[in-house]
């Protein structure tokens, strides 16, 4: 899938998003190392903690159909600001790829590309339990 595909499939999962408390839709678009792509969006629950965010939708989905080897994703928000992953998907991102490309998109379709260490420098990893 090409680049511009790829953040075209996060973008499609805006409209898909379940977010009625924060008013903020994610979408997410996983590429594999074999080129299967897993999307995912925000999933939202009066319970806070229940909700999910898209990356982590996406990489779930990718983990249940078998795929553990992720090359890159597209993070597609609204804002004005670049949408980055939270804390904790960085933290399952590193997980699964510690050298994962995050290409965030902004709601002009402008990008930002980083790489995993960028984002979560000095990281604890599968590795570091000894």
């Amino acid at each position: 899938m090409t680049r511009e595909e790829l953040k075209a499939a996060a973008a499609a999962m805006l409209d898909r998003a379940y977010c009625p408390y924060s008013h903020f839709p994610v979408g997410a678009a996983l590429e594999c190392a074999d080129g299967t792509v897993f999307t995912g969006c925000n999933v939202e629950n009066a319970a806070y903690p229940a909700g999910l965010c898209a990356e982590r939708n996406a990489m779930f989905h990718a983990v249940a159909e078998g795929h553990t080897d992720f090359r890159r994703i597209v993070i597609a928000g609204r804002g004005e600001d670049f949408c980055v992953p939270c804390g904790i998907c960085r933290q399952v991102m590193r997980e699964f790829a510690p050298e994962l490309e995050i290409i965030c998109l902004n709601g002009n379709g402008e990008e930002r590309t980083f790489t995993l260490p960028e984002l979560l420098p000095h990281s604890f990893g599968p590795e570091s339990l000894g």
